[in-house]
């Protein structure tokens, strides 16, 4: 089973990739995951991306593309793989899908969750994280993980922020980069999309309504995927 999985920032995609990975037994492969590999044992297509990366620049298509087919070719990968973070964009979709033709790989699902940008940017800001464990989960904007005032929710900890998390302008530019329809990452869904359209349903589309909570959004995730 090979999966596309796309989502934006405060859905939660994070989250339910994990579920899926464990649930099939298939690796979770982001490209930052990759990128610092590749770096890291010195590859060739590592050492052309960090010189992008150590000048403050966007790693080119020609360089990622490559190295997300060489690690989806590994022993790990034979029963399947789960992409997040990639593509991004509408040129990255249609390059992608080009390539995984290319070389004779078949890309069975592609999932997005759903979720609107407000909601998505409320819930990344609504964030807080326990100072005795930042595994409990604590967000103001969600009822069922909602802390106590200003205590954590399962511990009754202190609580904290995120720098990140609190950067408004950051998740807005992430947003409006992920929201796009038109050269964005929605245009790259549409894109596969209109591909399922024409193929008969190949690949099959999950869309998943991002607004449940966890337990939710992945028991409706697990049945759409048996």
């Amino acid at each position: 089973m090979n999966i596309l999985f796309f989502g934006p920032n405060g859905s939660g995609k994070g989250t339910q990739g994990a579920i899926v990975k464990d649930k099939f037994k298939i690796p979770h492969i982001e490209t930052g995951v990759i990128f610092r590999d590749n770096i890291s044992r010195g590859t060739a297509l590592g050492k052309e991306a960090k010189g992008y990366i150590d000048r403050g620049e966007l790693v080119p298509d020609s360089i990622t593309i490559p190295m997300i087919l060489d690690r989806i070719k590994e022993g790990d990968c034979k029963n399947g793989w789960l992409l997040d973070g990639f593509p991004r964009n509408l040129v990255q979709a249609q390059e992608l899908d080009k390539a995984l033709k290319k070389e004779k790989i078949r890309l069975d699902i592609v999932i997005e969750m759903v979720l609107d940008r407000q909601i998505a940017k409320n819930r990344i800001m609504g964030r807080r994280l326990c100072v005795k464990d930042n595994n409990h989960p604590n967000n103001i904007f969600i009822d069922a993980i909602k802390p106590k005032g200003d205590k954590c929710r399962v511990c009754g900890g202190e609580l904290k922020t995120r720098s990140d998390d609190q950067d408004e302008g950051a998740i807005d530019k992430r947003h409006s980069i992920y929201y796009d329809p038109k050269t964005g990452t929605m245009a790259a869904i549409n894109y596969f999309k209109d591909l399922s359209k024409k193929n008969k349903g190949n690949p099959k589309i999950v869309g998943l309504d991002g607004r449940p909570g966890v337990k939710e959004v992945s028991n409706e995730l697990l049945g759409k995927l048996k």
